[in-house]
């Protein structure tokens, strides 16, 4: 009898995580659609004429992945949650590689979805999403990790409280609360650029 793919992920990522690399080579094919997917959610708010693919990104993640052996890794909704945010950095040192070489213009653009609805704009500044991001996690840490799990992993509202290891009730008043104060801080800064 076979194990429930969930069952043996979170398996695979234990044995991975103790050294075992050989069940890094066979959790990758386990989770890749799911990363795809989460690298299309990413690419999707780009540029059209965005020079990284969705193909790239899950390839330099997968590269990263592979440098954090050492993560104690605590299920699959853990491992596509740190997926997500190497995706954000990789897209962030991508947009600020950009930005420096037009010196400051041209920076990647990301359109937030109503789910989110950070901005009255139809895109918001990845790179100002990103600091406003750092911003918040200096101010309530938690309240990052969510948006974070939420909006760039795409876990729902139990994945996110299971990571956390707080209730989904606490998940959903987080995320309110950290919508609103990205709302605020994003439209304070493009009334500050203007």
């Amino acid at each position: 009898m076979s194990k429930h793919p969930t069952e043996e992920i979170t398996q695979l990522l234990l044995a991975w995580g103790k050294g075992d690399e050989g069940a890094f080579d066979r959790l990758m094919p386990l989770v890749y659609d799911e990363m795809r997917k989460i690298a299309r959610r990413y690419m999707s708010r780009q540029r059209p004429d965005h020079t990284l693919q969705t193909t790239a990104l899950v390839n330099e993640a997968y590269l990263r992945l592979i440098d954090s052996s050492k993560v104690q890794w605590q299920n699959r909704a853990h491992f596509y949650a740190i997926s997500a945010q190497l995706m954000r950095r990789i897209l962030v040192d991508f947009a600020r590689a950009r930005t420096n070489q037009k010196r400051g213009g041209g920076a990647q653009k990301v359109v937030l979805d109503e789910a989110l609805t950070i901005t009255s704009e139809p895109g918001a500044d990845l790179i100002a999403l990103d600091d406003a991001l750092n911003e918040l996690a200096k101010l309530d840490r938690r309240q990052s990790q969510i948006v974070e799990l939420r909006y760039f992993g795409g876990l729902s509202e139990d994945e996110t409280a299971e990571i956390l290891d707080i209730s989904a009730r606490t998940v959903r008043r987080d995320w309110s609360l950290a919508r609103a104060w990205l709302y605020r801080q994003l439209n304070q800064e493009e009334s500050d650029d203007s």
